[in-house]
C-alpha cells in the first residue's frame, strides 16, 4: 500500500466552476475570473472569506495576446478575500503547476482552502491583432530572444511548426496515419455537441477532418487547439475540512510531473515520446490503483498528437499503440473502454491550456456531465501540458 506520505494524499477537489466561454466574450477578463471563481465557492459551500489561499498559471502575463491578463492579487481583491497564501509564477511543470503549488500548500500546513483559477482572453486580443498569438507578434523587436530564438528565424512561428515533427515521427516509426490522428479530433467535436459551454458544437467527420487545410505538415486544421475568452476555477481543500463541505470531496489519488526542454529548444529521442512519460510513472508509483482502473481521461490535446504521446506516457496505451486504440474512435467514445476527453477538450470546448480537462473531470466525477456523462465514472486520469508536465489521478469514493 502507498499509504499517504505523498502530498495529495491530504487534498481533495471541493469545488470547480467555469464561466462562459466565448470567441469573443463581451465580459472583461476580470469578471470572467471573477464568475468562475465565485462558482467554484459556492458549489463547496463556502464564501470568498473563507479561502485563505490563491494562486493562478502563470502569474499576471505583461504582454497583449490575453494569455493570463488576471493575476491572483487582482482577483484575491475583486472577490473580497483575505488569504494567507498567494501562489507566486507556476513556470515549471508547465498549466498544472498552480495545481501541484496549491497542493504543497495545503499538505504543509500554510492554509486550508487554496482557489486555483486560469482566465484567457486571447480571442479578444486576435480581434485587435491577428499576430497576436503567434510566437514572432508584429510589432516586437526584431531581435527574437527567449525560447523563441531557435524557431522564429526559420519562419516556424507557431507551436504547430514543432509539434508537427513529432506528428512525423510518430507516424514514421509506427505506421500511423492521419485518418486515426483525426480520431481524436472527430470524437473531440462528438463530446463538444453535447457540451452546451463548448465553442464548436457543429458534427465533424472523418471526411471534413481530412478536407480541411494542412496547418504543417501533417497536422490539419482540426488538429489544433482554439483561443477563446473564459475561466475556469478549482477549489482544493485539505481532506478533514473537505468532509464538511457541499460536495463529496473528489480525492487527489495521485499525481506525477516532469519538466523537459521543448520549449528552449532541446529535443532529445526520436520524437516519438515526450519527458512526459517521467510524469506518469510518478503519478502509478504513488498508488495501487493501474491504468485498467481508469474509467475516464481527459487527456491534453493542445495538438492531437500530443494526446497519442499522453496516452502513452500515461501508461493507458503501450508505446506505438495509441493511434491504433482511437482508429475510428470506438474506444474513446462515450460507450468505450475509455471515454476521452468529454467536454471536447481543447479542440472543440475552447483552450484552457488544460484547465478545462481538470474542470470536466470534477463534473464526471460528481455526476454532473449530463448528456456527456459517463456512467459510473469513479476514477479520472488528467494528463496536462506539452512543455512541462503535469499529471493527476482523481477518484471519488
Amino acid at each position: 500500500m502507498t499509504g499517504n506520505a505523498h502530498a495529495e494524499k491530504q487534498v481533495c477537489i471541493t469545488g470547480a466552476g467555469q464561466s462562459e466561454v466565448g470567441r469573443p466574450s463581451s465580459k472583461s477578463a476580470l469578471q470572467l475570473t471573477v464568475d468562475a471563481c465565485m462558482t467554484a465557492i459556492t458549489a463547496a459551500g463556502l464564501t470568498p472569506r473563507d479561502i485563505d489561499g490563491i494562486t493562478t498559471f502563470p502569474g499576471r502575463s505583461g504582454d497583449t495576446g490575453g494569455f493570463s491578463p488576471v493575476g491572483s492579487t487582482e482577483a484575491m481583491l475583486a472577490l473580497g478575500m483575505e488569504p494567507t497564501w498567494i501562489g507566486a509564477s507556476t513556470e515549471g511543470h508547465a498549466h498544472l503547476g498552480a495545481v501541484i503549488s496549491a497542493v504543497q500548500a495545503i499538505a504543509s500546513g500554510m492554509c486550508r482552502h487554496v482557489l486555483v483559477f486560469r482566465t484567457v482572453t486571447q480571442a479578444q486580443a486576435r480581434l485587435r491583432s491577428r499576430s497576436s498569438t503567434l510566437l514572432g507578434k508584429a510589432g516586437q523587436p526584431s531581435r527574437v530572444e527567449g525560447a523563441n530564438q531557435w524557431s522564429v528565424p526559420f519562419n516556424a512561428i507557431s507551436p504547430t511548426n514543432m509539434y508537427a515533427l513529432y506528428a512525423q515521427a510518430y507516424f514514421d516509426k509506427y505506421g500511423a496515419t492521419s485518418q486515426q490522428l483525426g480520431a481524436i479530433a472527430v470524437n473531440a467535436r462528438a463530446m463538444a455537441s453535447k457540451n452546451p459551454n463548448a465553442i464548436y458544437r457543429k458534427p465533424l467527420t472523418l471526411d471534413d477532418y481530412m478536407a480541411s487545410r494542412v496547418i504543417s505538415t501533417p497536422l490539419r486544421l482540426y488538429d489544433c487547439d482554439t483561443h477563446i475568452d473564459g475561466s475556469t476555477a478549482i477549489l482544493l481543500s485539505h481532506r478533514d475540512a473537505a468532509r464538511d463541505l457541499k460536495l463529496p470531496p473528489i480525492h487527489i489519488e495521485a499525481m506525477g510531473m516532469a519538466i523537459g526542454g521543448l520549449g528552449y529548444g532541446l529535443h532529445e529521442g526520436d520524437f516519438t515520446s515526450l519527458p512526459a512519460t517521467r510524469a506518469g510513472d510518478m503519478l502509478w508509483s504513488h498508488t495501487d490503483l493501474t491504468p485498467k482502473d481508469v474509467d475516464v481521461a481527459q487527456i491534453y490535446d493542445g495538438f492531437s498528437i500530443l494526446t497519442l504521446l499522453w496516452l502513452e506516457a500515461m501508461q493507458l496505451c503501450r508505446p506505438g499503440e495509441a493511434a491504433a486504440f482511437v482508429e475510428g474512435g470506438a474506444r474513446i467514445g462515450l460507450g468505450g473502454e475509455l471515454p476521452l476527453n468529454t467536454s471536447g477538450g481543447q479542440l472543440s470546448a475552447g483552450r484552457f491550456h488544460g484547465y478545462g480537462h481538470t474542470y470536466e473531470a470534477c463534473l464526471q466525477l460528481w455526476g454532473q456531465g449530463g448528456e456527456r456523462q459517463v456512467e459510473g465514472a469513479k476514477v479520472c486520469a488528467v494528463a496536462n501540458g506539452g512543455y512541462g508536465y503535469g499529471a493527476l489521478l482523481l477518484r471519488t469514493d
